[in-house]
């Protein structure tokens, strides 16, 4: 079965293709092949943007050293202030 291809032009440093042409030269293939071996190769590493979001949030918590007990506290202490700010209001 052939798989299709798509021919592309990218502009490369000389340094960069002189690199193509080594590695492809080492593996016994052709520069393309190069390519999409290092493109497959980055994109399997690549991490989700979610677990980016997820890390964030715990480096934020470990930053201000929030442990479950400190959280439940201060969500207590949310529902508390949301529950007085509706007291006394006028609606227009």
């Amino acid at each position: 079965m052939v798989t299709p291809t798509i021919k592309s032009t990218y502009s490369l440093d000389p340094r960069t293709v002189r690199d193509l042409e080594r590695l492809a030269r080492r593996f016994g293939t052709s520069k393309s092949e190069v390519l999409r071996r290092a493109v497959q190769s980055l994109a399997s590493q690549e991490t989700p943007p979610e677990a980016n979001g997820l890390q964030a949030l715990e480096e934020l918590q470990k930053s201000c050293a929030l442990t479950e007990a400190r959280a439940k506290d201060w969500a207590a202490q949310v529902r508390r202030e949301r529950a007085t700010m509706g007291r006394g209001r006028v609606d227009d």
